[in-house]
């Protein structure tokens, strides 16, 4: 089973997602972000999960990600794609740009970020190398090719708490360690999804510069135009990528 978690703008598949079930929203791990919801998508049945809820209710920091994970874990989910709205950090991740990126560093704390807490009196480990999965990033990338769109191969993405926007500093010291975007909700779902053995890669879209990488203040009416233009390249992408990947 596939699913998709929509991030900030994308809060549903459009009108020809064909709504089957609503999932539970309570696991053992408190309840998920909204219903998740079972449906058929041009004859395709996957899960959509948007991650802040209904009505973009719930900030980043505040995300019951492992509720999110063993929630689409139950249902059957094996391969997940996320979709994250970033900040851009490097030069080719300008507002409008979308990106699947190949390494991420979590920069974010206080999250619940595991599910091998110790609890159960065993210590577990899971291989983070490679946080995001080849294959799925593949039929992302081979997607947005028989699109047409200019979709970026490469990237780090740096996870930082929010809901506040980082300092100029901030991004400067991340552009030294390396990343090219920064988002608020990469991590733990990302090595939640690990942990329970789903596959997982993101589709980054830019709908902002990050602090500092431009003159002037952040304009949230900026995003909220960049994010609209967005989700209308992020549908037809998604929608390619899941024939490529359920067929």
């Amino acid at each position: 089973m596939l699913a998709i978690i929509g991030g900030s703008g994308l809060y549903s598949l459009g009108e020809d997602f064909q709504l089957g079930d609503q999932l539970p929203q309570q696991t053992p791990y408190g309840e998920t972000s909204a219903a998740p919801l079972l449906g058929s998508w041009q004859d395709m049945e996957l899960v959509f999960l948007p991650r802040h809820g209904e009505g973009h209710s719930v900030p980043p920091h505040a995300v019951n990600y492992r509720a999110n994970l063993w929630s689409l874990k139950q249902a059957g989910v094996s391969r997940l794609i996320a979709v994250n709205a970033v900040g851009g950090i490097s030069a080719d991740m300008a507002p409008r740009s979308l990106a699947v990126p190949r390494q991420l560093i979590d920069y974010s704390s206080g999250r619940e970020h595991s599910f091998f807490d110790g609890r159960d009196g065993r210590v577990q480990h899971v291989d983070f190398s490679e946080p995001y999965s080849a294959g799925l990033r593949a039929s992302l990338l081979q997607a947005g090719t028989q699109l047409g769109l200019s979709l970026l191969d490469a990237g780090t993405y740096g996870c930082t708490n929010g809901p506040r926007f980082e300092t100029a500093a901030e991004i400067e010291r991340m552009r030294r360690d390396g990343c090219s975007m920064v988002g608020m909700t990469g991590m733990p779902e990302a090595g939640l999804a690990r942990e329970l053995e789903i596959e997982y890669a993101c589709v980054a879209m830019s709908v902002n510069w990050a602090a500092g990488v431009a003159q002037g203040d952040i304009s949230m009416a900026e995003i909220m135009t960049n994010l609209e233009h967005g989700v209308a390249a992020l549908r037809p992408l998604l929608l390619a990528a899941a024939r490529l990947i359920l067929r």
